[in-house]
């Protein structure tokens, strides 16, 4: 199997700004079947670290952990390291602890909801899903205008905004009900729905990406027309805050910046000609892979890590905040086999594990389970 040569071109001050912010980050590309992370080291150089899982898309940020879908699976990585321990070098060290088998559904946006229950946009679904026993997941919401459950992409779901551990708002490529009838619309057909009364809140978009609720204000990517920008939910109108040289999708914040993935665009039946390419063509720009800190004050760009040769594009991006140098096990190394830390007994007595206490021999067992 051949493995995608990925090298990162930092603008100068990049390190810097992310000491300063007390954070790092964390991205995923599905073509290059990657999901990597960004940090400072105690030198105060860029470091890297990056695991290999098929088709990674959608990333959602828990306490202490953080989730991330493959080809067809919803992965887990938790912080093994205690607040204020570290493991050569590294002030996190992110293992990946569970999996669940979800099926070829390409899970987007993921969050987490009050109780630590992941939610996930599945657009082959079209609905907002959670896990479930026995079954690839739960279908919890579906817009109204999709009329019955099928395994047919027909809006592209791909956007969850959360508000006080609930799904607030949702993105949708298109407000249609028959398989494939978004790639029809995707110029000007997207749509921002509310989760809890099914209304559509704002139309006309320009694939739709990201949305996010902060700071008292709703924020989304236009994919298809290469803005960030701010949407006022009362009128459904859109501001631009900035155009991007690329595809933007995934989008964190941290201090007074906003955190975007920019990808080239795809010449394919899905993705191709966009508002963006006739935009990026006018202007003589070259588009380009990259991850961007948006200055929500001024609107330009300050800082940009540029991400090649083989990786065209990002799907999403989190900010890990109070963490400088993560690292992550890669699941398939030798690493994840070996970073073995059973769960300790908090008592004495605890090390029994549910064996009798009136055992006949020093090792505390004996021929009965209790």
């Amino acid at each position: 199997m051949t493995h995608p040569t990925i090298d990162m071109a930092a603008t100068s001050g990049f390190a810097a700004w992310l000491h300063a912010q007390g954070a790092s980050l964390a991205f995923t590309s599905y073509r290059a079947g990657k999901l990597i992370t960004l940090g400072c080291g105690p030198d105060g150089t860029l470091t890297a670290s990056d695991c290999t899982l098929a088709r990674c898309m959608g990333l959602g940020l828990g306490s202490g952990r953080l989730w991330t879908a493959s080809a067809h699976q919803l992965w887990r990585f938790d912080n093994i390291l205690a607040p204020g321990q570290t493991h050569d070098g590294h002030d996190a060290v992110f293992l990946p602890s569970m999996t669940i088998l979800t099926g070829a559904v390409d899970i987007h946006d993921i969050a987490e909801t009050s109780d630590g229950t992941p939610v996930f946009a599945v657009p082959r679904f079209n609905c907002l899903a959670t896990p479930a026993e026995a079954h690839s997941f739960d279908i919890r919401w579906m817009p109204p205008f999709i009329t019955e459950v099928a395994a047919e992409d027909r809006c592209h779901l791909n956007g969850l905004a959360m508000q006080d551990g609930t799904p607030r708002f949702v993105t949708c490529l298109a407000a249609t009900n028959e398989s494939g009838a978004w790639r029809d619309h995707k110029a000007d057909g997207g749509v921002v729905i509310d989760v809890a009364s099914g209304q559509t809140v704002a139309s006309g978009l320009g694939m739709p990406h990201s949305p996010r609720l902060h700071d008292g204000q709703f924020w989304l990517n236009q994919s298809g027309t290469g803005e960030f920008g701010r949407l006022d939910l009362g009128s459904g109108a859109f501001e631009t805050v900035a155009r991007l040289p690329g595809l933007p999708r995934g989008l964190a914040f941290v201090g007074k910046w906003a955190v975007l993935g920019v990808s080239r665009p795809r010449h394919d039946s899905g993705f191709d000609g966009l508002p963006l390419e006739d935009r990026l063509s006018r202007q003589g720009i070259e588009p380009i892979c990259a991850i961007t800190a948006v200055n929500l004050e001024t609107g330009e760009i300050d800082y940009t890590v540029e991400i090649g040769p083989d990786t065209e594009e990002i799907y999403d991006v989190c900010v890990l905040r109070g963490i400088r140098n993560p690292k992550l096990v890669d699941p398939t190394s030798d690493e994840a086999r070996f970073f073995i830390r059973p769960s300790m007994p908090s008592t004495s007595s605890d090390r029994m594990l549910g064996w009798t206490h009136d055992c006949p021999d020093h090792y505390g067992r004996q021929d009965r389970h209790r």
